[in-house]
């Protein structure tokens, strides 16, 4: 008998794969198509933060960000091995934003997030000169408005999502195109097929549920041949990576004098990370990529704040994504809103039909939440709401003391080096133990592809993670490409394993 799915979900991004893993937790069969890798796009190309928003506060968006914040602590809780607490510091610059406001801002994000604060510490002000944090910033910057947030591997998050949705029954299936769907006595039946063989296959499903991002419009428009009169704003956001500028685990929230805000963050161990740009973009979302101008411009905002100067040639790795924000028409591409709009089509007798306009990755979870809360109405007998408490795969770490289970972990296995050790932890948590096992040596754990990246962690990403290429592996399963002697050589390698084992 063919299957009839409860859902079928369009996209494997943050969203897509959050709603699959709330929806196979209630006990609803479901289906998620992607047409590249999970993460492959804007998911993979934040500034890979789980936070509040606190320049939305400049737009009155206050529930935006009063919900943003309650769910960076219950998404700190799930998995304190992906989110880490960032002290943020913002060096008051003469002629920007006045103090009064600095001030008031900072405090309104500590009320806001008041009632339910666990583990974030709260803001404060301080004095640059003679401390370490005002070393690397020039002497005219003499005080600082110090806040806490928390930063994440944004693609990680995407696959530890999906893991745990297929491991409460979802099908989650990478590198699979949406290419159409019709409705049917009550049902979807939609068109899939391979991206790599072509091969094509029709899934039947109860509702679709859109959250193709980018493409959300156009999956409507085309795929579907409805018409909406929702849209979605695509604004580009570019970031650049440059050796450590600064020592110490802070990051800098930097002003310039447009009103942006670029922020300089600590970024794999030998790193900053420094953007984001944001600037209107009409081309597909899929060809976006970091223009010169852009990285000038992030150049020029560090170079007005950091002693030592930031420049093109200092660049090591640029990446740039598509950001999907829902359509309030607001003149300014930085003031459009970071909400998101859920749009339900549900008549008697036709399948439902959800989609997501907008959103973020740090309310991921209580997006997918709300979406259940929308389709309560037309899909009766519901389970309740499940994902508040319960960790994501890897995240079961006791009292969410990742310091402390960093600690046993590198007892258990002593031949690991600092970076790997670390890096295997925040990756994987718990779940380290299913690469490493009894191991007593790096030799134990097969072929070292560079960095420390081993077989059996090779084997680990093919088998249960979906990784089929060296690019899934190096730039989005972990940044290993940052820290190979050579990224052409251990592609070279990691494509002739792949192709060894039958999956490239």
């Amino acid at each position: 008998m063919e299957t009839v799915y409860d859902l079928f979900i369009i996209g494997g991004g943050i969203n897509g794969v959050g709603v699959a893993r709330d929806a196979s937790g209630r006990g609803l069969s479901v289906y998620v198509c992607e047409q590249g890798d999970l993460a492959g796009q804007t998911s993979s190309r934040t500034t890979k933060l789980i936070h509040g928003g606190l320049r939305y506060l400049e737009y009155y968006d206050f529930r935006l960000v009063r919900e943003a914040l309650m769910e960076r602590e219950r998404v700190y809780a799930i998995a304190p091995h992906l989110v880490e607490e960032v002290r943020f510091v913002i060096p008051h610059m003469k002629g920007m934003r006045p103090v009064w406001m600095m001030f008031c801002g900072i405090k309104l994000y500590d009320y806001l997030d008041f009632p339910f604060r666990k583990w974030i510490r709260k803001s404060k002000v301080m004095r640059l000169k003679n401390s370490p944090i005002g070393a690397p910033l020039q002497d005219k910057l003499s005080i600082a408005y110090v806040y806490s947030d928390c930063r994440t591997d944004d693609a990680r998050l995407v696959i530890t999502n999906a893991i745990d949705a297929r491991e409460r029954g979802a099908e989650i299936h990478p590198h699979t195109r949406f290419t159409g769907a019709r409705r049917q006595n009550g049902e979807w039946v939609a068109t899939v097929e391979n991206a790599k063989t072509g091969e094509k296959q029709e899934i039947r499903a109860r509702g679709i549920i859109n959250t193709a991002g980018p493409w959300v419009s156009r999956v409507l428009k085309e795929q579907l041949q409805i018409k909406t009169d929702k849209d979605v704003r695509l604004v580009q956001g570019s970031h650049i990576v440059v050796r450590k500028r600064y020592e110490g685990d802070h990051a800098y929230f930097f002003q310039n004098p447009d009103g942006r805000l670029i922020f300089a963050i600590p970024y794999q161990d030998e790193f900053t990370l420094i953007g984001t740009t944001d600037v209107p973009y009409t081309g597909d979302p899929a060809a976006v990529e970091c223009t010169d101008a852009e990285i000038d411009y992030m150049c020029e905002c560090m170079n007005t704040y950091f002693k030592e100067p930031v420049t093109r040639d200092d660049v090591v790795w640029k990446f740039s994504g598509v950001r999907p924000l829902y359509d309030d028409a607001k003149a300014n591409a930085a003031a459009v809103t970071r909400d998101y709009v859920l749009d339900l089509e549900s008549k008697p007798g036709e399948p439902i039909l959800l989609s997501v306009f907008g959103g973020k990755i740090t309310t991921f979870r209580r997006l997918a939440e709300h979406v259940f809360e929308k389709l309560a109405p037309v899909m009766p007998g519901l389970k309740p709401s499940w994902t508040k408490g319960l960790p994501l795969p890897g995240g079961d770490i006791p009292n969410v003391d990742f310091a402390s289970f960093l600690k046993r972990a590198g007892d258990r296995w002593p031949f690991l080096s600092p970076f790997t050790l670390k890096r295997m932890a925040r990756s994987y948590g718990t779940r380290m133990a299913k690469i490493l096992g009894d191991a007593k040596s790096l030799d134990d754990l097969g072929q070292n592809f560079g960095a420390d990246l081993t077989r059996a962690e090779v084997d680990y990403l093919v088998d249960q993670e979906w990784a089929q290429t060296a690019e899934d592996i190096l730039w989005r399963r972990s940044k290993l490409g940052l820290h190979v002697k050579s990224v052409e050589e251990t592609t070279a390698a990691l494509t002739a394993y792949l192709a060894e084992r039958g999956v490239a």
